[in-house]
């Protein structure tokens, strides 16, 4: 008797210390809400590297859920063979302009050398693959075809396939969510590094269902893991993810910068500046002498599901227009679950042709490249209303929803 009765405080004692970190455990869950393809690599997917080794395809926004750093995770990890980092468009660390050319380097922080996949060249060559096993690719994207992020993970599939490399897709959400698809689907005809397969600009997709419909349905055929997330629903969008948003380019600084980047992305070689170069990139939209109240009007009247359109100006301090006050709307996004970011582009341009001569088409093959077709271009020279050149651009959803069911995780 006495000797349990000293045993019962200690028993108490682990009981609580158990309960403590169950409970712990749980609150981490519910505070972060959606676990990442990268926590489940570090909790114990890596396993099945045994001794091989690996590169990394990342850049800053490649982060666990916790907001650490990938590669810094699995340095401290200690475990896991890394030969070399593969960076996309932004470079590594993120701060590299859209376009910018950028060169291969020796990583002061890990002595890793640091390929440039937007340099000398976007595919990674034979001698960067060397003694490499395994390609771990871990980019945050932003759900709209034209951003370059899933060209380039199809780049890096494709040439794992030809050297014989296995390649694992660790995954991320869709920051504007999964349940909303627009068109139009790219016309192969306009294939480029801003659209390589025939997809919606407004997808609807993982990174790694992507991968999967890529590998399969487009006949890359690699080796193909995809390591999924935890808790992630198709109808989220990041805000409800509980994790933390770290930029994926210099005009990508916030999360709702995701839900307008394809509403105002597309319509800037149209002559409409979309706010690049000022402190709200793609949250604007507008032209030198434009009348503000009469734009945000023709637009506001158009009920647009999920937004409303205020009056504004604003001076870029970079690009063309540096220096000069422009004026137009400011896109306020009122419910993310309704608004359709690729009809809000084509109502911005139809409003800007019906308010003034603002629609100035710069570069026709640029503006058809980001769109993926003509059609748009042509169907809004041609004065055509934007219900209809909206409906034309829908066309090619049933098929491709019918096409991606197979591929989905969620």
């Amino acid at each position: 008797m006495p000797l349990l009765k000293r045993a019962l405080p200690m028993l108490l004692l682990t009981f609580i210390t158990a309960f403590c970190s169950a409970h712990a455990a749980r609150a981490v869950e519910t505070d972060t809400g959606v676990r990442l393809g990268d926590d489940a690599f570090l909790a114990g997917e890596w396993r099945e590297l045994g001794d091989r080794c690996i590169g990394i395809v990342t850049n800053a926004s490649g982060v666990t859920s916790s907001g650490e750093n990938f590669v810094d995770a699995v340095r401290r990890q200690g475990h896991i063979c890394v030969r070399a980092l593969f960076a996309p468009e932004h470079g590594l660390r993120g701060d590299r302009p859209a376009g910018a050319y950028v060169a291969s380097y020796t990583d002061e922080k890990t002595g890793l050398p640091v390929y440039s996949l937007y340099g000398a060249t976007r595919h990674p060559t034979a001698a960067m693959l060397d003694g490499i096993d395994v390609l771990v690719f871990d980019i945050q994207d932003v759900g709209a075809r034209p951003y370059t992020f899933v060209s380039t993970m199809a780049y890096v599939m494709q040439s794992a396939a030809a050297a014989g490399k296995e390649i694992w897709i660790l995954d991320r959400p869709n920051p504007i969510g999964g349940t909303l698809v627009e068109g139009p689907v790219l016309d192969p005809e306009f294939k480029s590094f801003v659209g390589l397969y025939p997809i919606p600009e407004r997808h609807g997709m993982t990174v790694g269902e992507l991968a999967r419909l890529f590998n399969d349905r487009f006949g890359i055929g690699a080796n193909l893991k995809v390591i999924p997330m935890h808790g992630w629903r198709r109808d989220m969008i990041w805000s409800e993810t509980g994790l933390p948003w770290t930029a994926t380019s210099p005009n990508i600084p916030y999360a709702k910068t995701t839900l307008v980047y394809l509403a105002t992305g597309l319509i800037d070689e149209a002559g409409i500046n979309n706010g690049v170069g000022s402190d709200k990139p793609f949250e604007r939209a507008g032209a030198f002498g434009l009348d503000a109240n009469a734009y945000a009007a023709a637009l506001n009247a158009r009920k647009i599901p999920g937004v409303h359109f205020e009056p504004t100006a604003w001076t870029p301090h970079a690009g063309f227009w540096k220096g000069k006050e422009l004026s137009g709307v400011e896109i306020d996004v009122d419910d993310p679950h309704t608004f359709h970011s690729v009809r809000t582009a084509i109502e911005l341009l139809c409003a800007a042709r019906a308010v003034g001569p603002y629609v100035r088409v710069r570069n026709a093959k640029t503006l058809d490249r980001d769109w993926g077709t003509d059609t748009v271009r042509r169907a809004l020279i041609a004065g055509e209303s934007p219900d209809t050149i909206v409906h034309a651009a829908q066309a090619g959803i049933p098929a491709f929803l019918a096409l991606r069911d197979k591929y989905l995780l969620y």
